[in-house]
């Protein structure tokens, strides 16, 4: 059950990441990220409470505040990113470095993997470089863009490490009071920095869409999470990728190369092999 369900938020982070990159090129980040949040946490705290119960803490709070605070500043880092280059290459190496700190947390908390598991997890690795190639000859990616995506992926990985070590029986209430702290964090930033907010031709549908896909693919991390070893469910979780590459060959016309093609199908083996482990 834990794999099947962070193959599903891999699934519902790539369509998330997808739509947000596309909404991103059309209004600032801080414009997108204050409308998507709000309505994200809003339908996870209706999920929270009325179909996946879980107990309330003071160590909920403490840990979801501060994963919040983290997640919030991965997003904005990655929307950046987003903008300024293509999303083959972004979302991957994003990616990488947010299953790095997890698998890394796991083993050291004691997980075990066997042999079929890091077979899984080298392809993952290996899928997800290989998706990345995708820059022409005619098309650069500069170094900064690389950074921040370098960074969104550390700041990703120590979100889902908090998010996949809370308690198991807190249901998806560590997902939702981060999410709440991001958006309160959010707010404040656009209140202090965003002089008019520009709502003729906003991209509402992209924004409130991709807002409800990231909180729930958090939220199912979390359950994920609580089902299965957190070095495989991040794994498989940073699979996402794939789906936003996909969507933006045959959507945005963006060129896969017969590389990052080989990416995808790696990938496919190597969900295949992480949820048999």
């Amino acid at each position: 059950m834990g794999a099947a369900l962070a193959l599903l938020s891999s699934l519902t982070w790539g369509v998330a990441d997808f739509m947000g990159g596309i909404a991103s090129r059309k209004r600032s980040v801080m414009q997108v990220l204050v409308i998507a949040y709000p309505v994200g946490s809003v339908v996870l705290t209706g999920v929270a409470i009325f179909l996946v119960p879980g107990e309330l803490s003071s160590e909920t709070f403490i840990i979801g505040g501060l994963a919040g605070a983290i997640g919030a500043t991965a997003i904005g880092c990655l929307y950046v990113a987003l903008k300024r280059g293509p999303m083959g290459i972004v979302s991957p190496i994003t990616a990488v470095m947010s299953a790095a700190i997890p698998v890394f947390s796991g083993l050291l908390n004691g997980e075990i993997l066997s042999p079929l598991a890091v077979i899984g997890m080298i392809a993952a690795a290996m899928a997800v470089i290989l998706v990345s190639q995708e820059v022409n000859a005619h098309q650069k990616v500069a170094f900064s863009t690389i950074a921040i995506s370098l960074t969104s992926g550390t700041l990703i990985g120590t979100y889902l490490t908090l998010i996949g070590t809370s308690s198991d029986d807190s249901g998806i209430w560590t997902a939702t009071i981060a999410r709440w702290f991001s958006s309160i964090l959010v707010l404040g930033v656009v209140l202090t920095t965003v002089r008019k907010f520009e709502r003729s031709n906003y991209p509402w549908a992209l924004v409130i869409i991709s807002g409800i896909l990231d909180a729930g693919a958090n939220g199912i991390f979390q359950i994920a999470s609580q089902n299965g070893m957190l070095a495989i469910i991040a794994v498989l979780g940073s699979l996402y990728p794939a789906t936003t590459a996909i969507l933006a060959r045959f959507i945005l016309h963006e060129r896969l190369h017969k590389i990052q093609v080989t990416g995808v199908i790696l990938a496919l083996g190597a969900a295949v092999a992480l949820s048999l482990s």
